[in-house]
């Protein structure tokens, strides 16, 4: 397909599906284990604004398996970070740092998404091949239409991570209230540009909002036992495992990109 056609289908698709405005994560308890009750299987039923959990068709996350993607090698995005004021907590199911200045944006098809927050789960909700990995790392951005694109890392157990390592006395001190954290670039984030799948999606926890351009990086990082450790024992009881299983992707088309950015 030509690159510019994709390009205007892959954006029609999500207009069509980004009309929304509420992106923030539910306070309404649900799970993530596998309980029909108020785990992932019986999220739509726990809220009725929640029902496209299990009944929409444009779920995420999903496995980037090499017999759905196809190729291209246009201009997909530009990233333009910055470091900025930034607070950490933990939301009970995950822990956040959102910046509270502006850290800067990315730019795709020429739509600004400026950079809201980060947060982990483990493991990875994404699969790759089959592949589940130790940890994924979402940065949530967000357009001044409420559109809503995140860039999605996933990590091994391996060397230590820098950014957790600037982190490391806040997680394991954080509460459910915000605490400062000063200054904090996201840049040290550090992930490999230059490959990347991309499809149209969802939120991964309740409401399961359709509509969001997912972007996960194609090259693994790596992270700490320690760190991953960490991380687990800062969330509430039974989120030590916070993944949602991978969705059925019915149909979509996901890309593989390669850029020179």
């Amino acid at each position: 397909m030509d690159p510019n056609t994709k390009t205007i289908l892959f954006f029609a698709l999500f207009s069509l599906y980004s009309s929304f405005s509420n992106i923030s994560v539910a306070e309404t308890p649900y799970t993530y284990d596998q309980n029909p009750e108020n785990g992932p299987e019986g999220w739509s039923k726990l809220e009725h604004q929640w029902k496209i959990c299990n009944h929409g068709k444009l779920q995420s996350p999903i496995d980037l398996t090499n017999a759905r993607v196809s190729s291209a090698h246009d201009d997909a995005w530009k990233i333009h970070h910055k470091p900025a004021e930034a607070v950490i907590m933990s939301r009970g199911h995950d822990i956040m740092v959102s910046w509270k200045g502006d850290a800067g944006k990315m730019v795709i098809d020429h739509t600004e998404f400026k950079l809201v927050q980060c947060h982990w789960h483990s493991p990875s909700e994404h699969t790759v091949n089959g592949t589940r990995y130790d940890m994924e790392l979402h940065m949530v951005h967000t357009s001044a239409q409420g559109q809503t694109a995140v860039i999605a890392v996933l990590y091994k157990i391996g060397r230590p991570n820098e950014f957790l390592t600037t982190l490391q006395n806040e997680i394991k001190t954080v509460g459910k209230e915000e605490k400062k954290l000063g200054i904090v670039d996201p840049r040290t984030i550090g992930f490999h540009k230059q490959k990347f799948y991309r499809y149209v999606g969802s939120l991964t926890a309740p409401p399961c909002t359709e509509g969001v351009i997912w972007t996960v990086v194609k090259k693994v990082n790596t992270v700490s036992m320690e760190q991953l450790a960490a991380l687990r024992d800062a969330v509430d009881d039974g989120f030590e495992r916070n993944s949602r299983p991978v969705q059925e992707t019915n149909g979509r088309s996901v890309w593989l990109y390669e850029t020179n950015v």
